[in-house]
């Protein structure tokens, strides 16, 4: 243990974790998922005098999980925690929680696609598996805080704790946090929130933890191959009914699909129509008669989105909003028009037309570098009429 006190000296583990000294007196609980992040938590945890307890909630079979690559919280990435754990000389538990992800996060991927919506699977984990009943379970171990290794920063303003991105925009993972309550952000901490990637890899190798070269997880944790289809396939067979490929301004039928589960809106490639005179893309998704709407691009520049499940995060601002739709989007100007919060529907404003805006994304609304909250997009208005 003194060997990582002196290897994190440069670092105030008081100021990461935002605890009072001694946190010889504190005990932190650690989201551990096996992967590079929450490893680099669980050591500043543990060289920070406090009681640290590592959780893994194991979410998916761990036999049909061992060996892939970019999973988390089953197979390989479970062995990985424990031996960081081990190596850390804290306590370390795994909770099996198969069935309850399976039904609040699979199943709800797969019906979304069915629906003809475009799921965000990692948001629903944490609202649901993750900072529901992992919190849930921090605190009934007596914990201080929970922490994770998610790349957001947890400030202290003038009404509380907020939200905010990250310090490294190319790891920014606000988006998928906009779902955290209030009374969640109380507890929760986030001490890598002002690191750089590279920082926190320099430092998992300095501790001596095997994960630190490990890649970081790609695409969604249970569908590491990134094919969707077959695991809604597995779900939901129904989903493979096959329908038509239809223009969105002349009705023409352009040729027939395979389901509508191999289809997004925005998507250009696999709709194996030739002899357009320009290019197409999926511009809705008619579940019901399992028919896909394709165009051409300006199809697709939306206008507004009506938000539903809406969540807020403090005080709404005076300043100007933005938002984005998409992970890996930049913030884009709107106006909120309603409500924000409590479950409330409301409707976002793009101040130009915005492109790639879809039913089931998440819609996160910021006021600069500050996490205001979001909701789901549930209908769109289109910029240019087909």
């Amino acid at each position: 243990m003194t060997a990582l006190v002196d290897l994190f000296a440069g670092l105030d583990p008081a100021a990461l974790f935002q605890l009072q000294q001694p946190l010889a007196s504190k005990r932190i609980v650690v989201a551990m998922s096996g992967g590079v992040d929450s490893s680099v938590v669980a050591a500043l945890a543990a060289a920070s005098g406090a009681e640290t307890i590592g959780v893994t909630l194991q979410l998916y079979d761990y036999g049909a999980a061992t060996g892939r690559k970019g999973a988390c919280c089953a197979g390989d990435d479970i062995r990985d925690a424990r031996a960081v754990a081990d190596r850390l000389g804290i306590a370390y538990y795994v909770i099996d929680h198969e069935s309850a992800f399976r039904e609040d996060v699979v199943e709800r991927f797969a019906d979304d696609y069915l629906a003809g919506r475009t799921p965000i699977p990692c948001i629903r984990c944490n609202m649901g598996p993750k900072f529901t009943d992992l919190l849930a379970m921090a605190r009934e171990l007596g914990a201080d805080c929970l922490a994770t290794g998610h790349y957001v920063r947890r400030e202290i303003g003038p009404a509380g704790a907020e939200l905010h991105r990250a310090i490294d925009p190319a790891r920014d993972q606000s988006y998928f946090l906009y779902g955290t309550t209030e009374s969640q952000l109380d507890f929760l901490r986030f001490p890598l929130g002002g690191l750089p990637k590279s920082e926190t890899r320099r430092l998992a190798e300095s501790a001596g933890l095997r994960v630190a070269a490990k890649p970081d997880s790609q695409d969604i944790c249970f569908v590491p191959d990134g094919d969707y289809a077959r695991v809604v396939r597995s779900v939901r067979p129904e989903g493979e009914a096959p329908g038509e490929i239809v223009h969105a301004e002349t009705g023409a039928v352009l040729g027939d699909h395979r389901g509508v589960i191999h289809y997004t809106v925005g998507q250009r490639r696999g709709l194996d129509i030739g002899g357009q005179p320009e290019p197409l893309y999926v511009t809705r998704i008619e579940a019901s008669s399992r028919r896909v709407m394709v165009g051409p691009r300006r199809l697709l520049a939306t206008a507004s989105a009506r938000l539903v499940e809406t969540n807020r995060i403090g005080p709404l601002p005076d300043a100007a909003l933005t938002a984005k739709v998409r992970s890996l989007a930049k913030p884009v100007p709107i106006t909120l028009e309603g409500p924000l919060g409590d479950g409330a529907e409301t409707t976002i404003r793009f101040h130009t037309p915005e492109y790639g805006v879809a039913p089931g994304q998440a819609a996160v609304l910021y006021a600069g570098e500050r996490v205001i909250g979001g909701g789901w997009i549930e209908t769109t208005e289109a910029a240019f009429a087909e």
